[in-house]
């Protein structure tokens, strides 16, 4: 009889002491990270290549968005474009060789009717406003010469610059929503919600679907003041569910909450929620997708520091 006292003493200060009162024990709720995806425009949806439960990678595409409307608009934009960036190359090229020789021919054919026109008048072989048609025809024969030769004014080459960059930022606008008319994942998870199907119109900003990311998932618990004074971030701990036996899975401390706040609701006593208490958020790897959001789940911390007392 005194050897099975004795033997019990052992295992009982065995059991207080056997990592000096280091770990912490608590239970929580698991948390995935959720994406939720929106329309970047405007259509009707053509194809929903998903459905909730669907595991999908990077990249894959999840939706389709009817594009025919905005394909019509890229022919417009690009046949505008080609107009402008004509209009920009004769602005920078300057005139055609054969316009400035025909303007040449006609300035000096005019300049040869002026002189011969003034010499009459001064005989008073014609009249004045046969003068003035004539001096008026070689004014503008020598402008449209000189305009020729000279060609447009920086300031008219760089409209026609600028009239050509935003046709050309139109046509760049356009191929981006025809791009966007392809929703695709921005990550890897399960599809948790589809909130549209083929037929509907969506509209820019509309969330379509919602991605739960679960290669690692999240759990929070909530310790009191003196426990979470011994936990520090990048604490290593083992979390476990109840439906999976002699199972653990790895995780780490990432966050500890600066404040207090009373239990939460979903705590059975009122005399839990009553009692203040701090955050702890744990990062679990779920690389083999047992843990699920929702799923309850008791955490082990092990902490460097000893309880007190």
């Amino acid at each position: 009889m005194k050897y099975n006292v004795a033997l019990l003493l052992v295992v009982m200060l065995a059991s207080c002491s056997g990592n000096n009162g280091k770990d912490i024990t608590a239970s929580g709720t698991i948390e995935g990270t959720d994406v939720s995806i929106g329309a970047e425009v405007a259509g009707k949806v053509s194809e929903v290549r998903v459905d909730e439960g669907s595991r999908v990678t990077k990249g894959d595409t999840l939706i389709l968005i009817d594009r025919t409307e905005y394909l019509l608009q890229l022919r417009q934009s690009e046949a505008n474009l080609a107009s402008l960036e004509a209009a920009y190359k004769l602005s920078v090229e300057g005139s055609r060789k054969e316009d400035v020789v025909q303007a040449e021919a006609a300035y000096t054919m005019a300049q040869a009717d002026f002189d011969r026109m003034r010499e009459l008048l001064a005989s008073h072989t014609i009249t004045q406003k046969q003068y003035d048609d004539v001096y008026s025809r070689y004014v503008a024969a020598e402008q449209t010469y000189q305009k020729l030769v000279a060609g447009l004014r920086p300031e008219e080459v760089k409209a026609a610059r600028d009239r050509r960059d935003a046709a050309a930022a139109q046509v760049s606008l356009i191929q981006k929503k025809i791009q966007d008319c392809m929703i695709t994942s921005p990550l890897a998870g399960t599809v948790t919600l589809r909130a549209v199907e083929p037929g509907e119109l969506v509209s820019v900003g509309m969330n379509v679907l919602r991605i739960t990311y679960l290669e690692k998932v999240k759990l929070t618990i909530y310790l009191n003041e003196e426990e979470v004074g011994r936990v520090k971030l990048g604490d290593s701990a083992e979390v476990r569910i109840d439906g999976i036996q002699n199972k653990s899975f790895e995780g780490k401390v990432i966050f500890i909450s600066p404040t207090a706040e009373f239990t939460p609701k979903n705590v059975q006593t009122k005399e839990e929620r009553t009692k203040l208490v701090f955050g702890v958020k744990i990062e679990v790897s779920n690389s083999e997708g047992f843990l699920k959001p929702g799923l309850p789940a008791d955490a082990t911390v092990y902490t460097s520091v000893s309880a007190k007392g």
